[in-house]
């Protein structure tokens, strides 16, 4: 289970996240909602230890990320795979190389490496794409292999930001299938973070919504789709204020 508790975090004064608690659930995928700005991804570099919260917790199996030593924090994330908003792919790295890379820094032989690098890649659709270079892809093909990056680690988890930013309506539902399809492949627990709300209701088993920096609602889609809130119904309607 990935736990946030009372999470607190301020950048130059400005608070962003203030009381933040969540529960997701082992084998679940729970969706963060919110507007731009609302500190979504922040929330997801917590539970990683890119950031270190002002107050409250994000605990990982029992783990509370932010008291880890390094070796600690090294094997937690062992178990977390993370799809970055723009996929985070080296340039100068074949597609096989920045799958291959999290293999790498583990006790697994090349043949080893190979197996779980082209499993990943045909989970993806991307059979073949071994020797291409980023710049030879698609926007929807770099997201692509981000994916089968996180899922070749064979995590517990894998946390998603902003999975589907910068995406054709077409290539957005791919993206989304992918996303179900690591799921029901690897029967891992899944965060993502988006103000997508096609996504949101496609891969979700749950939704909740961040606002002002605390949680305003959680709920299965169905009962975020029928929300009386006015804050969490104008937001997935998509009105102005």
């Amino acid at each position: 289970m990935i736990r946030f508790h009372d999470l607190h975090k301020a950048f130059d004064g400005k608070q962003v996240l203030a009381g933040l608690t969540l529960d997701v659930r082992d084998g679940e995928t729970m969706v963060i909602i919110g507007y731009s700005g609302t500190g979504k991804s922040v929330a997801l570099k917590h539970v990683v230890g890119l950031l270190q919260p002002d107050d409250g917790e994000v605990i990982v199996d029992d783990r509370a990320v932010s008291l880890l030593e390094r070796a600690a924090l090294t094997a937690l994330r062992r178990e977390i795979g993370f799809v970055f908003q723009f996929a985070a792919l080296f340039d100068s790295m074949t597609v096989f190389d920045n799958v291959a890379l999290g293999l790498r820094r583990r006790d697994l032989s090349d043949d080893e490496i190979a197996d779980r690098v082209h499993e990943a890649l045909a989970l993806v659709d991307l059979t073949g794409t071994d020797e291409k270079l980023p710049a030879e892809l698609s926007g929807g093909m770099r997201k692509r292999v981000g994916i089968a990056r996180a899922i070749a680690l064979q995590p517990r988890y894998i946390l998603y930001d902003e999975p589907t930013t910068g995406l054709d309506p077409v290539t957005s539902a791919v993206i989304d299938q992918l996303m179900v399809r690591a799921r029901e492949h690897l029967g891992v627990t899944g965060l993502v973070v988006t103000h997508d709300m096609r996504t949101a209701y496609t891969v979700g088993d749950r939704v909740a919504m961040l606002y002002e920096g605390k949680i305003r609602q959680v709920g299965s889609v169905a009962e975020i789709q029928e929300t009386e809130d006015p804050v969490v119904r104008q937001f997935i309607e998509g009105r102005p204020s």
